[in-house]
């Protein structure tokens, strides 16, 4: 064995020489590990629950939650109002959109652009303080690179500084060439001022944008995703599971949304809307109105709130043959089609009748209630194939599937989007599949797996059960992306008792604030009870009712980012975000967001108020975080290295 293990380090030595020829080579590159160790940590920005909010999120993006307005603060302290401070913010966030205002109201654009170039010279140079000069340099717009460098560069060579940033800035101004800077400049301040993204779950349905929030974050430089039940619904709709597409339509259709299918993924709804027409033309389909207020016509609204009604009837038909297809989900009791008196327009569930606010059941079979019609199956069938050839669609998914994940332990944050599922004593809940069990950390990493195998498994029975897993993960009481003992659709839809429509949450919610439970988990993911926290989101904190979202003394912090409108009442802000830097921990509360014209215009900011959960006693350092274990463990190959050159046993590549 240990032969084998001597001629395999030999090997990597070979490899890693391949890479580092010399000595002065392999000495240079530890020297410029080790100092990147002793660099402050990079910040991190923690965002969740976006559901499809684009403009929100791009706001939130472009100012960091508070972290550029912190930066301006600490370069211009009392040497620039609070009205100048927010008016230079807002720069940074919209720079070509500000200065088509400033050119209206300025007589004088010369001076303002010099004064504008210093200032975010001086804030660049902060900004870009933290990193090595060959990260900023990476991070520079192409046709300014050069430029930008020597003027957030010291030169210690220059003796005059003043007049030699005096005529680049010049130069800059004569050749006309200012604006486009400023916008360089800000963009590479918001660029420099978080050095990594984790998106917490949801990042689909709701709100009208996620498809262009998917390719907002395709163009970000450092991005991990874990993913939330609507995502792993996309993504479920994505591999062709019909019980995700019907789940995913509803949804669209529900919120005013379904543009976001058809403009935005080039989905064809037409089947389904002339079905729906014909089907349910005299049906004010009154249970189905919109949630929201969208921009709709009359005739726009109608055909929606039709094309809402068959969609979901479709969709409890659908689920019924996914239920009875995998009987190991235990979740016969969430058909309630056969329960349905057709004549008398009831309906029993747990023994107890409930009277139908919808009678009109056209397409169902009393006698057969979960198949399609011919009319059904030929628009499932369409839309299953519209979804499986969708190129933006699956480019989407792949990115999903490659920056994401169920949890993520990231510089001793352990990140996931729902909850553990726990007994009501606290235990971690054991949970069968395919007739294996699982709890904790091995429940989410099966999961993955069959997320995972929904796409790519060679084998096809593994694939189908890949796919229902997806369809699990979005409504199953023992998914920890949803963590609820029922979803209750048709009971929302079809049943006035608000009794009906509870849905009882896994114990895990009632537990956040019991330091033994949440330590419990912390271990279960390999994580130490002192200075490490839970990052999740899922539900709303209800800040109107005094909620809190920092749980258990610090150690969980509850971050829903309440972009979505639909609960802004219900929560009274708009929710909450996270930054973690080299200082701590800050938790940014906001105000909802109005709209990008007026953030501009009002110069107003969803960021209202940070609180300071964790503050460190010394700075950390890249050194302290996982990028710094393994650049130590790269140093320490390179010592070998270095050793081997030095005694003889490898030869330099000279």
């Amino acid at each position: 064995m240990g032969g084998v293990m001597k001629e395999l380090e030999e090997r990597y030595l070979e490899r890693l020489s391949e890479l580092y020829p010399t000595i002065a080579k392999a000495s240079t590159e530890i020297i410029n590990l080790q100092a990147i160790l002793n660099l402050p940590k990079g910040t991190e920005h923690f965002l969740t629950d976006i559901h499809g909010e684009y403009e929100a999120f791009s706001h939130v993006l472009k100012n960091g939650s508070g972290s550029v307005r912190r930066k301006i603060d600490d370069v211009f302290g009392n040497t620039m109002s609070s009205r100048d401070k927010q008016s230079f913010a807002t720069l940074i966030y919209y720079p070509a959109e500000k200065m088509e205002r400033v050119k209206k109201e300025e007589s004088n654009m010369e001076d303002w652009y010099r004064i504008t170039l210093y200032r975010l010279i001086e804030v660049c140079k902060r900004a870009a303080s933290k990193y090595t000069r060959s990260k900023v340099r990476k991070a520079l717009p192409r046709d300014f690179a050069y430029v930008i460098e020597e003027l957030i560069t010291e030169k210690a060579e220059v003796t005059d500084k003043e007049s030699y940033y005096n005529a680049i800035v010049n130069t800059i101004i004569r050749t006309g060439r200012a604006e486009k800077f400023i916008v360089a400049m800000s963009e590479l301040i918001q660029r420099l001022t978080v050095d990594h993204l984790h998106i917490v779950g949801d990042i689909y349905d709701r709100g009208p944008g996620p498809h262009v929030i998917m390719e907002k974050l395709m163009e970000h430089h450092s991005v991990d995703i874990q993913w939330g039940n609507h995502d792993v619904l996309w993504m479920g709709a994505a591999a062709g599971q019909r019980g995700c597409i019907a789940n995913v339509i509803r949804i669209c259709a529900r919120y005013g949304n379904l543009d976001i299918l058809e403009d935005g993924y080039g989905i064809n709804l037409l089947p389904l809307a002339t079905f729906a027409l014909n089907t349910y033309e005299d049906d004010a389909c009154g249970c189905f109105k919109l949630k929201g207020e969208p921009n709709y016509n009359p005739n726009e609204m109608l055909m929606d709130i039709k094309m809402h009604k068959a969609i979901s009837i479709i969709q409890f038909k659908v689920e019924g043959q996914i239920i009875k297809k995998n009987p190991g989900f235990k979740m016969e009791d969430r058909n309630l089609l056969h329960h349905i008196d057709y004549e008398r327009g009831t309906i029993e569930i747990d023994g107890k009748e409930y009277e139908l606010l919808d009678r009109n059941f056209p397409t169902v079979d009393p006698k057969h209630p979960y198949v399609l019609t011919k009319e059904e199956e030929d628009i499932m069938e369409r839309l299953e194939q519209a979804f499986l050839h969708c190129e933006k669609l699956q480019r989407h998914m792949r990115f999903l599937l490659n920056k994401g994940s169920l949890y993520k332990v990231y510089n001793n944050n352990l990140l996931y989007h729902g909850c553990v599922p726990l007994k009501e004593d606290g235990a971690l809940k054991p949970v069968r599949l395919f007739g294996r069990s699982y709890k904790g950390r091995s429940l989410y990493e099966v999961l993955e797996s069959y997320v995972r195998k929904g796409f790519y498994a060679l084998d096809e029975k593994e694939k189908e059960r890949g796919k229902d897993i997806m369809w699990y993960i979005w409504l199953h009481e023992n998914s920890p992306l949803f963590g609820k003992d029922k979803m209750a659709t048709f009971e929302r839809y079809f049943l006035a008792d608000k009794e009906t429509h509870r849905e009882k949450k896994n114990p895990y919610y009632s537990m956040l604030q019991d330091e033994k439970v949440v330590n419990r988990i912390l271990a279960e993911f390999g994580l130490p009870p002192e200075g490490t926290h839970i990052i999740n989101g899922h539900v709303p904190v209800k800040s109107k009712d005094g909620e809190n979202p920092v749980k258990c003394q610090g150690k969980v912090l509850v971050i829903d980012g309440g972009f979505s409108r639909a609960y802004q009442k219900e929560t009274g802000i708009a929710g909450y975000t996270l930054i973690y830097n080299s200082y701590g921990l800050i938790l940014a509360a906001h105000e909802p967001f109005e709209s990008t014209d007026a953030a501009i215009e009002k110069e107003s900011d969803i960021h209202s108020d940070s609180t300071i959960v964790k503050r460190v006693v010394q700075r950390k350092l890249v050194g302290d975080t996982d990028v710094g274990k393994e650049l130590k463990e790269q140093i320490a190959d390179l010592e070998v290295l270095l050793a081997a050159y030095r005694s003889g046993r490898i030869a330099e590549r000279m």
